[in-house]
C-alpha cells in the first residue's frame, strides 16, 4: 500500500474525527453504572488498576487468545499486535521493535531498545527475551517509553509477562497439541495447596516439531524445533501480612539454526559465482534449490533462573521486594552462503555465557488524594561473546581473489605443488577466526511516581526515575587458526619448498574477516593499543533522568481523555564487533494525546490514541564495505528518528454469543537526521516501518445445553508494505527483485475450533494458523556478496494445521 502526502493528512484526519465523534456520543451511550463489564487488571504502572484505567496506549493478550493461535513464544503473537515486531527466525538472537524502534545489535556490548519482563524481572540480553509460553496469566505490551516505571532499555516500550501463581485449590492441566510436520507439545500443571499458607504450583513443557525445508542435494530437514521449559513456584503466607513469591524456572532450546537459501545460480566448480552480483538474476526463495553444508547447524540455548518475590504490609503501605538470579548459555552456528561448496564454504558461530543478579526494592501507598510509590534497584550482569567464523583455506583463496589481492593457495598448489606431485596440498585446510568479548555491567536507579487525584474525575501523575550505568568491555582478537595448514606450511618450508616460490609461513599468518590494520593506534583505556593478541578493554559511565507527566480527566462515567509526556533511554555501550568503539545513550521523548471508552449498552471498548517521538542518537549496526572494497565490516551508524502515529483498540461484544475485536496502528517514522558510511544523505527519509499494521479478529459460541459449548474464533493480521530507502534495498531489508520481493504487505489469517465439555474440565480444539498459506522472503543477506557472490534468503513459516487437547480438574 502506498500513500500520497494529502492520503496520509487524510487517514489521519479521519481517525481523529472518529475520536471527536466517540466524545461526543459517550453521554448518550453512557447507562447505569450499576451494571459492569468484565474487568481487565494489569499492572502496567507497576499498580493493579482496571486496563481501561490506565493512560498508556498498552494491549492486552490474556492466556485464552495465546492458545487461540497456538502461541509458543513472543514471536507467534506479534502480528496479533500492531506496532510490536518481534523477530524470532534465531530464537537466542531475536529483535523487539514497538513503533518502529528497533535495536539491530546483535553482541553482548549493547542493549535492546524494548525491555522484555517477566514477573516484573528484567531480561536483559536477548538470549533470554525470548521464552517459552508456559502456564501464562496474561502478556501486557505498553507501547512508548516506559523509562520511569521500568527504567533502563526500555525506550521504545515494554513487554511485560505475567505467569500464574499458586492458588488456594488443588488444581491441574494437561494438554496436548499435535501439528503439522509432527509437532508434539505436551504440558502439564498441578496446584496443590499444603496448608492454609503455603501452596505450590508446578509446571512442565515439552516440545518439538520435523522441519518444514528440506536439502536439495542431502535429503536432511531443515528449521526442526526441540525445546522445554519448568517453572515451580512457593508461595508462603508467612503471616497475615507477609506474602512470599519462590520461583525456579528452566528453558531451553536445541533445534537447527536459520538455514541460508541461496539465490544465485552456481556455476560448474570450479568456477565461483559473478562479481558483483547481478540481483537482476536472483532465483525465487520458494523455488531454489536448498544446500547448506554448515559443519555443526544447531541452534541452543539453556536458560535457569530463581526469583524470591516479597510482599510486606506495613500499616497502609506495601514494602515490595524483587530479587533475582539469572545465568543462561547459547550457542547458534548457522550457514552464510547457501552453498555446498568448499571454495564458497562460510559459517558463523554466536556463543555467550550470561549471568545476572537483580535486586529491586519498592515502598508503595497513599496518602490522601495521592497514590504514590518509590524504589531504588541493583543490576548487575557478567557476559561473555565468542564470534566466531569458520571457513577453508579455497575460501580465503576466493575471498583474496574477488578482492584483488591475489590467490595465493591455488598459485603454490597448481602452480608449484601439483606439477612436480608433492605430497602436500594447500587447499582443504579449516580456517577460523574469533572475536572474543567481556562486559561486567552495573546499573543503579531510584524513582519515584504518584497519582494525585486532583478532583473526582482528573488525575495527575507525575514519575522521575534517575539511573546510572558503568560498564566495562573487553575485545580480544586473537591469531586465525588453521593448524592443519600450518603443519603444512611448516614441512614445505623445512623442505625449502617455500623459499622456491618466494614466501614463508608468516605470509599466511593474516585475519581476513577480523582484519585489525585499519584501527592500529587507536587507544584503549587500559593503555594499550588496538592490535592483534591484545586485549583491549572500554570502561565508561552514563546517567539519565527520565520523566513522566500525565494528565487524565474522566470526561463522563464512560470516557476518559488523557495527554501524557514520557522520556526513556537505552544505555550507551559497545559493539562487539567493532574493536575500541563505544556509543552514548539512546534518548527518545513522546508526546502521546489519547481516550479510553467502555460502554455497558452496548458492551463495547474503544480506545484511541494520537502519539509522537523524536528518538535520538539510535545506534543502528550495518555490513559495510570498506571504500575501495574489501571484506564487509559490522559498523555501528548513528541517526536521529522521528514519528507521528496513531493507536486503536475494539473490543465489542455484540451480543453474548458474537465478539468482535481489532487493534491498529498507522505510523509515519523517518529519519530526522542520518548519514550513512558511504556518504548518502537519509534525512527525511522512512525508516522501513509501513504505514498501517492491524489485527481483527471474531468469536462465536454455540450453546449446545448439556452438550457443552462450541467456539469459533477467527484472526487476522495485516502489515503494510515497508517504506523503502536507498539502504533498506542495498541491506535486502526492502525492495522488488525480478523474482520475488521483500518487505511487501503481509497476510495472516487463524482458525480454530473449539468443544468445551458441559462442566468445563475438557476441551478439544482443532486449528489452522496461517490458513491461506501465505509465506513471504523476510530478507535478503549480503555477508558474502561481494566476496563470494553468494546472497542468500530466508522465508517465513508455512500453514500449520493441528488438534489440541486439554483436560483441567
Amino acid at each position: 500500500m502506498r500513500l500520497t502526502t494529502s492520503t496520509r493528512r487524510n487517514s489521519l484526519r479521519c481517525l481523529l474525527a472518529s475520536s471527536v465523534a466517540c466524545i461526543l456520543v459517550a453521554p448518550v451511550m453512557a447507562q447505569d453504572t450499576a451494571e459492569t463489564q468484565d474487568v481487565i487488571t494489569v499492572t502496567a504502572q507497576q499498580r493493579a488498576q482496571s486496563s481501561q484505567d490506565v493512560p498508556i496506549s498498552l494491549q492486552v493478550l490474556d492466556s485464552e487468545f495465546i492458545d487461540s493461535v497456538a502461541a509458543d513464544d513472543m514471536g507467534d503473537l506479534e502480528a496479533f499486535v500492531p506496532g510490536l515486531d518481534v523477530s524470532n527466525g534465531s530464537p537466542t538472537q531475536p529483535r523487539y521493535s514497538i513503533r518502529g524502534i528497533t535495536t539491530s545489535d546483535f553482541g553482548v556490548g549493547t542493549d535492546p531498545a524494548v525491555g522484555i519482563y517477566v514477573d516484573g524481572i528484567y531480561a536483559a540480553r536477548s538470549g533470554a527475551s525470548l521464552l517459552a509460553f508456559n502456564d501464562i496469566e496474561r502478556i501486557e505490551v505498553l507501547m512508548g517509553p516506559q523509562g520511569t516505571l521500568f527504567g533502563r532499555n526500555s525506550a521504545a516500550g515494554a513487554v511485560s509477562i505475567i505467569t500464574r501463581q499458586p492458588s488456594d485449590e488443588l488444581e491441574g492441566r494437561m494438554a496436548l497439541r499435535i501439528g503439522s510436520h509432527n509437532r508434539v507439545r505436551t504440558e502439564g500443571m498441578i496446584n496443590i495447596p499444603i496448608t492454609d499458607n503455603l501452596a505450590i504450583r508446578a509446571n512442565i513443557l515439552r516440545n518439538k516439531a520435523d522441519g518444514w525445508l528440506t536439502d536439495t542435494v542431502t535429503g536432511e530437514d531443515y528449521r526442526r524445533e526441540n525445546g522445554s521449559a519448568d517453572r515451580i513456584t512457593v508461595r508462603w503466607n508467612a503471616t497475615p501480612s507477609t506474602e512470599i513469591l519462590l520461583r525456579h524456572s528452566r528453558d531451553n532450546i536445541s533445534q537447527d539454526a536459520r538455514p541460508a537459501i541461496g539465490i544465485v545460480d552456481l556455476p560448474a566448480y570450479p568456477a565461483t559465482p559473478a562479481l558483483p552480483v547481478d540481483s537482476t538474476t536472483f532465483l525465487n526463495p520458494f523455488s531454489a534449490p536448498i544446500r547448506n553444508d554448515v559443519a555443526i547447524n544447531r541452534e541452543s540455548r539453556d536458560l535457569a533462573e530463581t526469583t524470591l518475590t516479597i510482599h510486606q504490609e506495613i500499616g497502609d503501605m506495601t514494602l515490595t521486594s524483587l530479587t533475582s538470579y539469572r545465568e543462561f548459555s547459547t550457542m547458534n552456528r548457522e550457514d552464510e552462503d547457501g552453498t555446498n561448496r568448499i571454495d564458497t564454504y562460510f559459517d558463523t558461530s554466536n556463543v555467550e555465557e550470561n549471568e545476572a543478579f537483580y535486586q529491586e526494592l519498592r515502598l508503595a501507598g497513599t496518602s490522601g488524594p495521592v497514590d504514590w510509590l518509590i524504589g531504588a534497584s541493583y543490576y548487575d550482569e557478567s557476559a561473555s561473546q565468542v564470534s566466531e567464523t569458520h571457513t577453508y583455506t579455497d575460501t580465503v583463496n576466493t575471498v583474496l581473489g574477488n578482492i584483488g589481492a591475489g590467490t595465493p593457495f591455488t598459485d603454490l598448489e597448481y602452480g608449484l605443488l601439483v606439477p612436480f606431485n608433492l605430497a602436500f596440498s594447500m587447499l582443504g585446510h579449516p580456517w577460523s577466526e574469533n572475536m572474543y568479548n567481556e562486559g561486567e555491567f552495573t546499573a543503579r536507579a531510584i524513582y519515584g511516581d504518584m497519582i494525585w487525584s486532583v478532583t473526582d474525575r482528573m488525575n495527575l501523575s507525575f514519575g522521575l526515575r534517575y539511573t546510572e550505568d558503568e560498564k566495562s568491555f573487553q575485545w580480544l582478537n586473537g591469531s586465525r587458526q588453521a593448524d592443519s595448514l600450518d603443519q603444512t606450511l611448516a614441512a614445505l618450508d623445512s623442505a625449502g619448498i617455500l623459499g622456491l616460490a618466494g614466501a614463508s609461513p608468516s605470509d599466511f599468518l593474516f585475519d581476513f574477516v577480523f582484519d585489525l590494520s585499519p584501527l592500529a593506534g587507536v587507544a584503549c583505556d587500559n593503555g594499550v593499543n588496538v592490535a592483534e593478541n591484545v586485549a583491549c578493554i572500554q570502561r565508561d559511565s552514563w546517567s539519565n533522568l527520565s520523566p513522566r507527566l500525565v494528565l487524565d480527566y474522566q470526561l463522563t462515567d464512560n470516557v476518559m481523555v488523557y495527554g501524557s509526556y514520557s522520556e526513556g533511554y537505552k544505555a550507551g555501550g559497545f559493539n562487539s564487533v567493532e574493536v575500541g568503539s563505544r556509543f552514548q545513550n539512546e534518548n527518545v521523548t513522546s508526546w502521546e494525546f489519547g481516550f479510553k471508552s467502555d460502554f455497558i449498552h452496548p458492551d463495547l471498548i474503544f480506545n484511541m490514541s494520537v502519539f509522537s517521538y523524536l528518538y535520538e542518537g539510535k545506534q543502528s549496526v550495518r555490513l559495510v564495505v570498506p571504500t575501495g572494497g574489501g571484506i564487509p565490516q559490522y559498523l555501528v551508524q548513528t541517526s536521529d528518528d522521528e514519528a507521528i502515529g496513531v493507536d486503536l483498540e475494539l473490543d465489542w461484544d455484540v451480543s453474548e454469543a458474537l465478539r468482535l475485536y481489532g487493534n491498529a496502528q498507522w505510523l509515519d517514522s523517518t529519519h530526522k537526521r542520518r548519514v550513512d558510511s558511504n556518504g548518502a544523505d537519509l534525512s527525511g527519509e522512512p525508516t522501513g516501518e509501513p504505514y498501517w499494521n492491524l489485527a481483527v479478529g471474531a468469536e462465536y459460541v454455540i450453546d449446545w445445553g448439556g452438550n457443552g459449548d462450541l467456539t469459533l474464533q477467527a484472526n487476522h493480521s495485516y502489515r503494510g508494505e515497508s517504506r523503502c530507502n536507498s539502504q533498506s534495498i542495498l541491506q535486502g531489508t526492502c525492495g522488488g527483485y525480478a523474482a520475488f520481493e521483500t518487505g511487501e504487505a503481509r497476510n495472516r489469517t487463524d482458525l480454530r475450533l473449539r468443544w468445551t465439555a458441559p462442566n468445563e474440565n475438557l476441551t478439544i480444539s482443532a486449528f489452522a494458523n496461517n490458513l491461506f498459506d501465505n509465506q513471504y522472503v523476510e530478507g535478503v543477506n549480503n555477508l558474502t556478496a561481494d566476496t563470494l557472490g553468494t546472497p542468500f534468503a530466508t522465508i517465513s513459516t508455512p500453514r500449520v494445521l493441528g488438534v489440541e487437547i486439554g483436560y483441567d480438574f
